[in-house]
């Protein structure tokens, strides 16, 4: 018998063919699924849908279609700071692929890849890789250990290591459109059930369709193959420390050579002082000043003093045989970034007494962690936004554009909390907003303190990367009208009744 309720004829439909378990109209689930850390309201979706297989995705697909229901497919709902698992919009049904689809469906040690399903965590394609004795080994992102590689990939997220561009390493999706086709990418789209090229050429012929799916709300991807890279027999990490503010032009500059010719092989962090010692402390000054204002010089001084690091600490690593085998190239390394003599080298033996340097070193040497994730206990309140913008590797820009940030922060009363993740022409500036979001007044200075990031980045040519669920559309905004434009008519041919996820990277 159908009701008045789109959503309630949904779920029966979905219930009749998938199984009760499928989904659920549970109050309490549908409140866990709204929450998130960011400064707007919770987003309460319709439902949660748990499918378990690609046709199962397919046969909701194809009941939103019946029933003009929106969905709003999540993998493992791990993206805090960026809307952790609410969906764009109220009502939305979250489709939760994390809970049932989180099988590693192969693993190849002759190509070096993987074939995944969305909920797959790091930890456990890194705990089935020691299981295996596997030669492979996975690029972790600083945090959450549990978050899906699939989804971190489609949404542009990076890590560690050589193979830190973890979009840049996956080959060959599967992926159900909004009209409830089903495409293979790339090699995968021969007919027949044999792609033995399908998760090793990224290449095939005709258009290079992969890319259309990060990032957007034209499909949803299924499987995906990921390139895993060889464990080299030793990974050395190295850590430098520099003492002021102004000091990120000059190791900016110093980093480019070293990744322009692949001196080094993973990707260098420059990260200021408390988005490493966030991890590690609460706000000192917090209660003093009601969060009003943000933490003094003086105090970011003790603190420093505190763990013996200085305004920006440089990290990565390098690979070969042994320690004693690439002792000269960290002697190169040290030798390049300390010419200027402000610099100071941080001894490995001197960082694994450092607890916020832990989150470097498991992650350069493959092992997933939580420890960045500390840093939402920086305030109280658990408020966290992030702002992922960049800059070319150029000194002079990355400290302009620092300098304007930092006071952008100041005058809402906030933190200033930067890590750029610095490859050979391009630094991607990961902005850590942390608040008290139980503090209406905090939380709206954390929301304009955003947008105003956000502008000034735009204002200077320099869009983001990742965004959070709530400022999609003002992103949206920032662009040219015509690609805009563009990414509404691919939208109108692949998923032509909008159901899913209307609304996601500003796209309708």
């Amino acid at each position: 018998m159908p009701s008045n309720d789109p959503i309630v004829d949904f779920a029966n439909a979905a219930a009749a063919e998938l199984g009760a378990d499928a989904i659920t109209l549970g109050e309490d689930v549908l409140g866990r699924y709204g929450e998130h850390t960011l400064p707007g309201a919770d987003v309460r979706p319709g439902a949660v849908a748990y499918p378990d297989s690609t046709e199962a995705v397919q046969t909701l697909v194809r009941l939103a279609n019946r029933f003009r229901v929106q969905l709003y497919p999540i993998s493992n709902g791990q993206n805090i700071g960026l809307g952790t698992r609410s969906p764009i919009r109220p009502g939305q049904v979250v489709v939760d692929m994390g809970r049932r689809m989180n099988r590693i469906l192969e693993v190849n040690e002759t190509l070096g890849y993987c074939v995944l399903e969305p909920g797959v965590s790091f930890r456990a394609m890194h705990d089935e890789l020691r299981r295996r004795e596997s030669k492979l080994m996975i690029s972790p992102t600083a945090g959450p250990s549990q978050g899906s590689i699939l989804a971190n990939a489609l949404d542009k997220g990076g890590g560690s290591g050589a193979y830190a561009d973890h979009f840049g390493m996956s080959c060959g999706m599967e992926v159900v459109l909004g009209n409830g086709d089903v495409i293979r990418t790339g090699d995968g789209s021969l007919t027949g059930s044999s792609h033995p090229n399908w998760h090793v050429s990224k290449y095939s012929f005709g258009p290079t369709l992969d890319g259309l799916f990060s990032q957007s709300n034209f499909g949803i991807v299924t499987r995906m193959g990921m390139w895993l890279m060889p464990r080299p027999p030793h990974i050395e990490p190295f850590f430098f420390t520099f003492p002021d503010d102004e000091d990120l032009g000059e190791i900016v500059e110093r980093i480019r050579p070293l990744k322009l010719s692949n001196f080094v092989p993973t990707l260098i962090r420059a990260t200021n002082d408390l988005y490493l010692l966030s991890s590690a402390a609460t706000h000192p000054e917090y209660a003093a000043n009601g969060g009003k204002r943000a933490l003094t010089d003086e105090g970011r001084a003790a603190l420093r003093r505190q763990y013996g690091l200085g305004s920006w600490t440089v990290s990565g690593a390098v690979y070969g045989a042994s320690r004693a085998a690439v002792q000269p190239q960290i002697d190169r390394i040290a030798q390049h970034f300390l010419a200027s003599g402000k610099g100071r080298q941080i001894p490995m033996e001197e960082a694994e007494d450092i607890g916020p340097l832990h989150i470097a070193i498991n992650s350069n040497t493959g092992v997933p962690t939580d420890s960045e994730l500390k840093m939402l206990g920086w305030r109280p309140g658990g408020g966290a936004i992030w702002l992922s913008a960049g800059s070319p590797v150029a000194g002079d820009i990355v400290n302009a554009l620092q300098a304007q940030a930092r006071r952008i922060c100041q005058d809402h009363g906030l933190e200033y909390l930067l890590s750029n993740v610095c490859g050979a022409r391009f630094a991607r500036a990961i902005h850590a907003i942390i608040y008290n979001r139980e503090d209406p007044d905090e939380a709206a200075r954390a929301d304009a303190c955003y947008r105003a990031l956000g502008k000034l980045f735009a204002d200077r040519g320099i869009f983001v990367g990742r965004a959070p669920t709530m400022y999609h559309g003002f992103h949206q905004a920032q662009r040219m009208p015509e690609v805009v434009r563009a990414c509404a008519s691919i939208k109108s041919a692949l998923d032509p009744n909008g159901v899913i996820a209307p609304g996601k990277y500003g796209i309708e």
